[in-house]
């Protein structure tokens, strides 16, 4: 599979790789954020019944290893397209948590492993990015092909008072040509997920009604 472009990728470079880890760290709602968004995971773990294998994509600077590395026993194998991410990843984990991470470069669109190579693909802070319906499918249809069993994956959606607010202040950006950033119709994405062979086990919502944030967890539905 072709390796998709997309634009937001090319701008983690190593310093900013090291401003993405700090930004969740620097301020009490970034931290209270984060404290939010680890109970969310954790609940999507449950939810997915604490898989074994986990492949953690995009892995960023392994915001979420610890999480991961609580159950004891559980393969944690770690990805992201941005070698910075992965740099900074393994310069600012504690040893003994990188011992329990097997890291590797790859895009969400074409991952080096087989068919069915772990239990849960963990997908935080990427669809979001996704613009284009195609490429959503592109990955979701590549999810698919790697996991045997689930994938958790988070992104903004519509249906709250975050996200009125955010299309009133996109309309009136009249001059921008380019989204780095997009909420997503529910009934769409849910669509797209029926159309790459899922089936929806739950949701988490960040804050329900007002904030964009949903992490979604996704059976693999039988063929």
């Amino acid at each position: 599979m072709q390796t998709k472009n997309l634009t937001f990728s090319s701008k983690y470079t190593f310093q900013h790789a090291l401003k993405y880890h700090d930004k969740h760290r620097n301020t009490f709602s970034h931290r209270l954020s984060n404290w939010r968004e680890q109970r969310m995971a954790a609940r999507a773990l449950a939810l997915a019944g604490n898989p074994p294998i986990v492949l953690d994509l995009p892995c960023g600077t392994g915001r979420f290893w610890p999480l991961l590395a609580q159950k004891q026993n559980r393969t944690i194998l770690a990805a992201d397209n941005s070698e910075a991410m992965l740099a900074v990843a393994r310069e600012i984990n504690p040893p003994n948590l990188l011992a329990r991470i097997k890291t590797f470069p790859c895009s969400a669109f074409d991952i080096p492993m087989e068919n069915a190579s772990v239990d849960l693909i963990f997908c935080m802070r990427l669809l979001h990015h996704i613009t284009r319906p195609e490429d959503r499918v592109a990955m979701l249809k590549e999810f698919h092909r790697v996991t045997r069993d689930t994938v958790a994956v988070s992104l903004w959606v519509d249906g709250n008072y975050k996200a009125l607010k955010r299309r009133k202040l996109e309309a009136r950006r009249i001059h921008k040509t380019y989204q780095n950033r997009i909420v997503l119709k529910r009934a769409v994405v849910e669509r797209e997920f029926t159309d790459t062979g899922f089936v929806i086990a739950g949701h988490i919502d960040f804050l329900k009604f007002y904030a964009m944030w949903r992490v979604y967890v996704l059976k693999k539905s039988a063929p």
